[in-house]
């Protein structure tokens, strides 16, 4: 298994706003594919909402992005940025919800890169169902 510790040094999120786990693969620069539970003591879930915790559409796209972040920020080739950001997010589309108990697979893939962007796709499901897909942009200081 690859050592996630090592794979989120590159990222500038504290723990408390970590939404992977665990690394399950990681072809860097290129491609990675983490996995998040939703254990259902997250603070964000007395609000969201009282008697039905969910995990907001806003955090499935921000895990995206930070699979994204571990895959372009392992490049090999490509030094990682600093102060590496979320800057866009396109084409995303929420089709479910997480709930407590249920472990999300956070997949991203690198589409290509311009200067200091980042363009990624990337997708959340749990199990066989499909609950979030779309494209993120990053950017960073070199």
């Amino acid at each position: 298994m690859i050592n996630l510790e090592d794979a989120l040094k590159s990222l500038p999120h504290g723990n408390e706003f970590r939404f992977v786990e665990v690394l399950l693969s990681l072809n860097p620069g290129v491609s990675a594919v983490g996995s998040y539970l939703l254990r259902g003591d997250e603070i964000f879930l007395r609000g969201h909402f009282p008697g039905q915790p969910l995990m907001p559409a806003v955090l499935l796209v921000e895990a995206i992005a930070q699979v994204a972040g571990i895959a372009a920020q392992t490049d090999t080739v490509i030094p990682a940025m600093s102060n590496l950001r979320l800057t866009a997010i396109r084409s995303v589309k929420v089709y479910g919800a997480v709930v407590p108990g249920e472990r999300m697979i956070i997949e991203a893939e690198v589409i290509g890169r311009m200067g200091s962007l980042v363009l990624a796709s990337g997708r959340v499901r749990v199990n066989d169902r499909l609950l979030a897909e779309g494209q993120v942009t990053l950017s960073g200081e070199a």
